[in-house]
């Protein structure tokens, strides 16, 4: 295995020139596909890193659940464990799982939270909450249980263009499974804190990704910009947590408004090769096809090894 081993722990590095370019260069959408995709790969590439590196690094430790066999002197020469790797790993793996174990409680937690503060209320897509605190989001789920909770209070602060903008923003984060990308990020960012820059830039693009599609929908650029200018200058945390929160923050404001102000996005599958962007794609994308390549390279040697070392 030699130190390629460790490639997938380093390589979500050459992600990072397209999370900066993803933002401004590339529709939301594909962002947002291209982002999450790419942070999911790394993020299993670098946890199945540190179980490889926890296993070599500990296989000739006394009191280790490995076979008997690992203790074999050919075991021992073909294996390059490293006791201080191996339990840096290991350490680094527990604080991985517990990471991502509290974000997956405090997103059942949310969604939990949310669910409760919609009993009583009519079965409607669209939940109007009688708060004076505005504030506006979803509750994701599958057929009926997908809704949009708004307050009284944001509904107020809005004209009905604006609310318009308003359903169709949220609408649009139902619709695209907006929270799925956020948790998937979010996870990645867990495994490995080098991919936290892409967690923060899918927390943007999805919201732009719903504003793009809200201006779609109303078929109006400047009231869409107004009307998230306006929401986010009237709004106030939730009462209870949000999936916004799960998945980070949004992303400023005025980024947002001064897009949708300018024309919209192309909607093309891939950017052109020879651009800046289209470098930083391409580069982001051989980063985390050699992860999974070096990954799986690491994890066949140990699986063969581990073949040899305890036959049946």
């Amino acid at each position: 295995m030699g130190v390629f081993v460790f490639l997938p722990l380093v390589l979500p590095l050459t992600a990072w020139p397209v999370a900066r370019l993803a933002e401004n260069r590339l529709h939301p959408r594909v962002a947002t596909l291209l982002l999450a995709g790419v942070a999911g790969v790394l993020g299993l590439c670098s946890v199945l890193c540190l179980v490889l590196l926890a296993i070599v690094g500990t296989a000739q430790l006394p009191g280790n659940p490995l076979p008997d066999g690992w203790a074999d002197p050919e075991v021992r020469s073909a294996v390059p464990h490293d006791e201080v790797v191996g339990k840096t790993a290991v350490g680094a793996l527990a604080a991985a799982a517990t990471a991502c174990a509290a974000l997956l409680l405090r997103h059942y937690r949310v969604r939990r939270a949310t669910a409760r503060a919609l009993r009583g209320l009519p079965p409607t897509q669209v939940a109007v909450l009688d708060d004076e605190v505005p504030y506006a989001h979803t509750l994701p789920g599958g057929g009926r249980a997908a809704r949009i909770l708004v307050s009284t209070g944001m509904l107020a602060g809005l004209t009905s263009r604006e609310r318009r903008v308003l359903f169709a923003h949220e609408r649009a984060h139902l619709t695209g499974r907006h929270h799925r990308f956020l948790l998937l990020a979010g996870l990645a960012a867990r495994a490995n804190p080098f991919l936290r820059p892409l967690r923060t830039t899918v927390a943007y693009t999805v919201e732009r990704w719903a504003d793009e599609e809200a201006a779609r929908a109303v078929g109006d650029r400047r009231l869409t910009a107004r009307a998230v200018a306006k929401a986010a200058l009237v709004s106030h945390p939730a009462p209870t947590p949000t999936m916004a929160a799960v998945g980070g923050e949004p992303g400023p404001v005025p980024r947002r408004v001064a897009a949708l102000l300018g024309p919209a996005p192309i909607a093309r599958t891939w950017p052109p090769t020879f651009t800046t962007v289209g470098m930083a794609v391409w580069t982001a994308a051989a980063g985390a096809v050699l992860s999974a390549m070096s990954s799986a390279n690491s994890a066949v040697t140990m699986f063969l090894i581990l073949k040899t070392a305890t036959p049946l």
